[in-house]
């Protein structure tokens, strides 16, 4: 096969017009599927595996006499998701590892700017609370005695013991978590805490490793806006559920889009901001996937509460400025951390001093529900 191949040159591509199949074999393909498709016609491909992909394409396959190649090539989204992953897993991770916990006034002050009263935060232990909560999804799950509900991306426990004594004894309160800090320290506090109806998984949430119809009610807090892929969260949650099961989430939504800075910002993905996604697509995701019932509510809390985590609670809520809903401040009132890796909540620190994250995000209620029957 010469090493640069114009597509446009073969037998009548249509859409395939002046494109280069490099010896790398990637080509740029707006359209998927489209060359895959042409390749196999104008080839007589007799074995083929095409992968296609918005920017890239994948052979492997045997082109009559003429080409052969089998292929262990990764596309380049896939490589991109699970580096998002890993530094969410590793930023995550730390939080594991700290020593933070209700019994610091500033964790404590964040889970009740959140929704969680003082009684809820002490019947379960300190250390399942890290201040990483942007909503109470317990609060509005109507949990009932004997169901089992999954948590997605249950982090410390703090939700799964809060459900676990709604379900009782015989109910389970299941956790799903990516990152392997975040599940050691669960399972560390159930055993303190002496739960007996609580399990906790290690997946990621797009991959929930639960049986079709098993589940009563899924929970979130905070975590689905750190989904690289959240069509694939939404049909799983909808696979997952019983028919007439319920989905009662607390999560980070826009109302508009965030400027180009922040959008592209590491830190402010880690962070739950550059993640989420428009009110109104996360209602057709959930649609698409099959839910009905759908609702999502501005909760109407302060994100800058975040602020308040590791002596940051000096920080000042930005004003509302007119033009850009999503203003940069002129003179913001923290110092950045100075350390060379700041912690999770130093960055979130850092971004609330820069930008009115009210103006642009919000801290939503989401609810919604599986048929009883499909149509």
């Amino acid at each position: 096969m010469p090493r640069n191949l114009r597509l446009g040159a073969t037998q009548n591509l249509d859409e395939v017009t002046d494109t280069n199949l490099l010896v790398a074999h990637e080509i740029e393909q707006p359209e998927p599927c489209i060359v895959a498709e042409r390749l196999k016609k104008a080839f007589h491909v007799e074995r083929w595996c095409f992968s296609c992909h918005p920017l890239l394409i994948r052979i492997d396959a045997c082109v009559g006499n003429r080409y052969s190649r089998q292929s262990t090539y990764v596309l380049r989204r896939a490589i991109v998701a699970e580096q998002v992953l890993e530094s969410v897993r590793s930023k995550y991770g730390s939080v594991a590892e700290s020593n933070l916990s209700n019994d610091d006034a500033g964790v404590k002050a964040v889970a009740e700017d959140f929704g969680y009263s003082a009684k809820e935060l002490t019947s379960i232990p300190a250390g399942a609370n890290m201040g990483l909560s942007c909503g109470n999804p317990t609060a509005t799950a109507h949990i009932r005695a004997g169901e089992v509900v999954v948590d997605l991306g249950s982090g410390g426990g703090l939700d799964v013991f809060l459900a676990s004594k709604m379900v009782g004894p015989s109910g389970r309160a299941i956790g799903i978590d990516m990152t392997p800090a975040m599940i050691d320290r669960a399972r560390t506090n159930a055993q303190a805490g002496g739960y007996t109806n609580v399990e906790f998984y290690q997946s990621t949430i797009d991959q929930i490793p639960l049986p079709d119809s098993s589940v009563d009610c899924v929970i979130s807090n905070c975590v689905l806006n750190l989904a690289p892929d959240k069509p694939a969260v939404f049909r799983e949650i909808a696979r997952v559920l019983k028919p007439g099961g319920r989905v009662a989430v607390s999560d980070i939504a826009l109302k508009h889009e965030l400027p180009e800075a922040v959008a592209k910002s590491m830190a402010a993905y880690v962070g739950c901001i550059a993640g989420a996604i428009l009110i109104d697509d996360y209602r057709s995701g959930l649609s698409a996937a099959g839910l009905e019932h759908i609702q999502i509510v501005d909760s109407g809390a302060d994100l800058n509460a975040y602020a308040k985590v590791e002596n940051q609670s000096g920080c000042c809520s930005p004003s509302m400025e007119t033009g850009s809903p999503f203003q940069l401040m002129d003179d913001p009132c923290c110092t950045p951390a100075t350390n060379l890796t700041p912690s999770l909540h130093e960055e979130l620190a850092t971004l609330l001093s820069q930008y009115d994250i009210n103006a642009a995000a919000a801290s939503v209620k989401v609810y919604a529900i599986k048929p009883t029957t499909i149509a």
